[in-house]
């Protein structure tokens, strides 16, 4: 009805035409529509417009669109009308007085309510509408819009039927239930409903709304009943659980229809259903059947004709009977928190959003438990806390809308399945040990079926079985039928996705005997290990373990001795770790390493191989104390149990040198790690897959000691390996690991200033980590930003900026703002905005790092260190040069204790150094340290690596600082001229450098 236009009809008795737009609330549409009848018959063009308040639009600016409309604005006015949104009546009086009352001429109202109305509604000026005949409203309705009245031509109505007065009920009306003024949303279906049934042929207007228990079907269909029942003669309300109650009720209208039978309901039953066929004494008419859920029981009984037919049901069978179908889904999360908010008033807008999140937005569990927050003092999040422990009477609170307490509700409909087809409480029992929501079942099929409980032997072994067991829970919506949305039994049991609400998961899941809890739990254990993919590094597989891991917790796989079981938690783990999935996989890991000490006891070696697992994901998220004491108990035990040469022991020991990187201990990993690879060789080979991943970890180390060539070529070795040893996943594409010493070759390409070959190799990496890793992986996340740090370093600065920023977003998105990936990011992007966008930004995110990584390192660690160096350069930027000052020579000192003189790191933070003295006057000592910087940058990188060149430069400035205009000339042409050969002539840094730009170092963050 929104927005529809009628046809326009001469107008009558000379009156000027005008264009009226009613603004109505859905709760008043049979209102909306007698008035613009009313006008049309005058010839009056009518557009009606459905009001609506969504929450986060100000209402100031929904009134001045709604003052856009066409012609005059007529506003139906309740309390419904300004209570959506829902909106305080002070924000009303604002609103109205702000955009109404300057604009008198546009805007007319009518008031249908008696109830209180925000004050400020005066300056509308309705008419009131409400306690008087037709005849009168319409006479008040004209003239409040200007409108001659008396009486039509007999023409003017074209001889058409409109609707009934709003105040006037149908003739005949029965057994409706009382409306619900709280009623929300569901605008949609009501139309929907309202257009299935208007325009369906004579006989066949039957429309079943259908849905889970407590979905609000029944509160549904008396909307629809008031909201149009106007238009009916006749509106009936028949309680159809069972075909006596059936037939009783609806025997029971013939006396309300004047029709003369005798006492037996039979009769009376057969009078009805002719006189609602004929359409006599009443054509239009509407019948009601509220749940209807065995449609094979009463369908032969349902009435055709003229009128229309609205059935409310858990069955989605009625498809089958002529009857066109309508789920109704749990509510929209806005009508939820709108819902709530009338319910709740105390509750704020957030509030409403956590409890509607906490129920999945079902409408029954939202009236009750709204209702008793409302009455109580306890915050949201303690309220939902104790819905955990079960909903039952004491912490729900009935309505009159919503009669039945959900648990009652729903044990009723259990017992009924019961007494049915038993097997199909089997299915929902063994379904709540999988978590809540999308239900594998399939993997139920898929299992072993030797050794199972009898009961559940039965059903998995029995398709037809099965399928009636699948299909008894549909037809009550206890669970949807998800897999390729397929409806039909040879689709149920095909295996498919069960979806089962979160909190019918809980009431089925609390009540069962202790043996059923005891046998189901095994069951779905042994189905989630019989569908481990057995390959956590395969990307391809990924979907399978994200398919598992949510219902790791509800089948209790922690408490399991099985081998296959304990497996599958190390895999799942694996998985976690290699997907990026470090917190979940972090609170798996925590619970599976308390649970297995008690278990196995604390030095089982399934609890070793547990604490290797979850040690590398608390290294993922930077807490490497943690790690390095947890790795490093390990390493202790396992030497003195198993001996130095024990591969467990060798695997505990590359831990700890990651967690000793991490620590910034690079010389204590960097002779852990040699020694690990030494004893990998022995023990292995050059050519198994665990010694790769020892020199992958001791190339990890030199770089971080400032060794980028050793680096570099120990990770050349590792790729070419890596290339002709490991296979590619299942769907193609090179190895996880493979890609990652394409990553890692690239890096220290970059490192050493190679910068076209770094790009070239580094941009073919980043497209094969998006087709095998994902778009959003970790490593591939690194890949792309090495690509952006090649194009930087190469000097295309606009695709290096839209790159930094992207990649800056997707990481706080996926992994957070305190990741140390996140970190790294932010510290490039930084320094980016620094050069080249807002200074402004770059302080802001330069100052959130450097305490970010301070928290998480502490004080003296090089990261910190080095962020501060570049932030000394944030505050030189802007003028504050004492404390770039400062701040420089603090780093260059703490870097030199750090990681020592002549690591790359400390160079550079010399080479920044030299330039604030410079720029302060202390030229001498300026050129000191720039010149004693060229000599260690030339023995450690070379003499024409970008970083010794930039000394040589910064040298050159602080000569001609000195006067040392021949010396100065000197220096310059000979590193301008190695620019030339090793960067080429219009790179950026030579442009730079010719035009006598003094260079500045960023410090950048490495991988550990």
């Amino acid at each position: 009805m929104s927005g529809a236009r009628t046809p326009v009809r001469p107008t009558e008795r000379g009156a000027a035409k005008q264009t009226v737009t009613i603004s109505f609330a859905g709760f008043n549409r049979a209102w909306a529509a007698w008035i613009g009848d009313r006008l049309e018959r005058r010839g009056q063009r009518v557009v009606y417009l459905r009001w609506d308040s969504p929450a986060e639009t100000p209402l100031v600016d929904l009134l001045r669109g709604l003052a856009l409309a066409e012609g005059r604005v007529l506003i139906v006015v309740s309390e419904r009308y300004f209570q959506l949104g829902p909106r305080t009546h002070e924000e009303w009086n604002v609103a109205l007085r702000e955009v109404v009352a300057p604009d008198p001429a546009k805007f007319a109202a009518v008031s249908v309510t008696t109830a209180q109305v925000p004050p400020a509604t005066a300056v509308l000026a309705p008419a009131e509408l409400t306690n008087m005949d037709a005849e009168e409203a319409e006479r008040r309705l004209l003239e409040r819009l200007d409108l001659p009245g008396g009486p039509l031509p007999e023409s003017a109505g074209g001889g058409r039927r409109g609707p009934r007065f709003p105040a006037a009920w149908p003739e005949v009306w029965g057994q409706v239930p009382r409306r619900n003024t709280r009623f929300t949303g569901r605008e949609a279906l009501l139309n929907d409903a309202y257009h299935l049934l208007q325009g369906a042929e004579p006989g066949a207007g039957v429309v079943t709304m259908h849905g889970m228990s407590g979905v609000g079907k029944t509160q549904l269909a008396a909307e629809y009943a008031y909201r149009f029942g106007s238009e009916y003669d006749v509106v009936w309300w028949v309680n159809a659980e069972s075909r006596v109650t059936y037939r009783r009720l609806l025997a029971e209208l013939a006396p309300r229809l004047g029709l003369s039978t005798g006492q037996e309901y039979g009769e009376r039953l057969r009078a009805v259903r002719e006189s609602l066929r004929r359409g006599d004494p009443y054509a239009r008419w509407l019948l009601i059947l509220d749940g209807a859920d065995e449609p094979g029981q009463i369908w032969d009984l349902v009435p055709t004709g003229p009128g229309h037919v609205l059935i409310t049901s858990r069955n989605p069978e009625w498809s089958e009977h002529n009857s066109r179908l309508l789920e109704v889904p749990v509510y929209a999360r806005h009508e939820s928190v709108a819902f709530i908010r009338r319910r709740a008033p105390r509750l704020t807008e957030a509030e409403a959003h956590q409890l509607a999140e906490a129920l999945e937005d079902l409408p029954l569990l939202l009236d009750q438990t709204a209702g008793w927050l409302n009455d109580s003092d306890l915050s949201v999040r303690d309220y939902i806390a104790l819905l955990e422990g079960g909903i039952d009477e004491d912490v729900v609170k009935v309505s009159g809308d919503f009669p039945l307490a959900f648990q009652t509700a729903w044990s009723i409909l259990l017992n009924k399945l019961r007494e049915t087809v038993p097997e199909s409480i089997d299915l929902l029992r063994l379904c709540t040990f999988f978590a809540p929501g999308s239900i594998p079942v399939r993997l139920l099929k898929e299992m072993p079926l030797d050794e199972l409980p009898e009961q559940v032997s039965g059903l998995l072994n029995d398709p037809l079985l099965w399928n009636k067991a699948i299909n008894q829970l549909r037809q009550y919506s206890v669970v949807r039928l998800e897999s390729h949305e397929l409806a039909s039994e040879e689709a149920a049991s095909t295996g498919e996705t069960l979806y089962l609400h979160r909190m019918v998961h809980q009431i089925v899941r609390n009540d069962m005997p202790d043996q059923d809890r005891r046998d189901f739990t095994d069951v779905v254990r042994r189905a989630l290990a019989a569908a481990d993919p057995r390959r956590p590094t395969d990307p391809q597989l990924w979907q399978g373990y994200a398919e598992i891991v949510p219902h790791l917790e509800y089948a209790d796989v922690l408490s399991s001795t099985d081998p296959a079981v304990q497996s599958l938690v190390f895999n799942c783990l694996r998985y976690m770790y290699f997907s990026g999935e470090y917190k979940a996989g972090i609170a798996l890991g925590e619970r599976a390493l308390e649970t297995w000490r008690s278990l196995l006891g604390a030095t089982h070696p399934r609890v070793w191989e547990l604490t290797h697992h979850y040690a590398n994901l608390l290294r993922e998220v930077g807490d490497y104390g943690r790690t390095e004491a947890i790795m490093r108990a390990a390493v202790d035990h396992l030497r003195e149990e198993r001996g130095p040469q024990d591969l467990e022991h060798l695997r505990a020991a590359s831990g700890l040198a990651a967690s000793l990187r991490g620590l910034a201990r690079y010389d204590e990993a960097l002779l852990l790690q040699q020694w690990i690879l030494l004893a990998y060789h022995d023990l292995l080979g050059q050519e198994d897959s665990r010694t790769l991943n020892g020199q992958n970890n001791l190339a990890v180390s030199l770089r971080l000691v400032g060794r980028y060539q050793e680096a570099l070529d120990m990770n050349r070795r590792t790729l070419e390996a890596r290339r002709k040893l490991l296979r590619a996943p299942s769907a193609g594409g090179a190895h996880p690991w493979t890609l990652y010493s394409e990553f890692a070759y690239a890096t220290d390409l970059r490192l050493l200033g190679r910068y076209v070959e770094a790009e070239s190799f580094q941009a073919r990496n980043v497209r094969e980590q998006r087709k095998v890793m994902g778009a959003d992986n970790p490593q591939t996340l690194e890949a792309e930003y090495n690509l952006a740090l090649c194009h930087y370093r190469g000097g295309d600065r606009d695709e290096a900026g839209k790159l930094f920023t992207r990649l800056l977003e997707r990481s706080e998105r996926v992994l957070g703002e305190t990741d140390p990936l996140t970190l790294r990011f932010a510290v490039s992007q930084s320094c980016f905005a620094r050069e080249h966008g807002d200074i402004d930004h770059a302080r802001e995110l330069s100052e959130a790092v450097v305490a970010r990584y301070e928290t998480m390192l502490g004080s003296d660690h090089p990261f910190v260190i080095g962020a501060r160096a570049n932030h000394a350069l944030i505050l030189r930027s802007v003028g504050e040069r004492e404390q770039a000052h400062a701040l420089i020579e603090e780093a260059l000192a703490g870097m030199t204790a750090a990681v020592g003189e002549n690591h790359p790191w400390t160079l550079g933070c010399a080479i920044n150094a030299s330039a604030l003295r410079n720029l302060l006057g202390d030229t001498e000592s300026a050129t000191s340290l720039s010149k004693d910087t060229i000599t260690r940058a030339t023995e450690v990188l070379s003499r024409t690596h970008p970083l010794t060149l930039s000394a040589r430069i910064a040298h050159a400035a602080d000569l001609r600082g000195l006067r040392d205009r021949r010396q100065a000339e000197k220096v310059e042409q000979e590193a301008l001229s190695d620019l030339d050969a090793t960067l080429g002539k219009q790179h950026v840094h030579t442009l730079s450098a010719r035009a006598r730009n003094r260079p500045y170092w960023d410090f950048e963050p490495q991988i550990i």
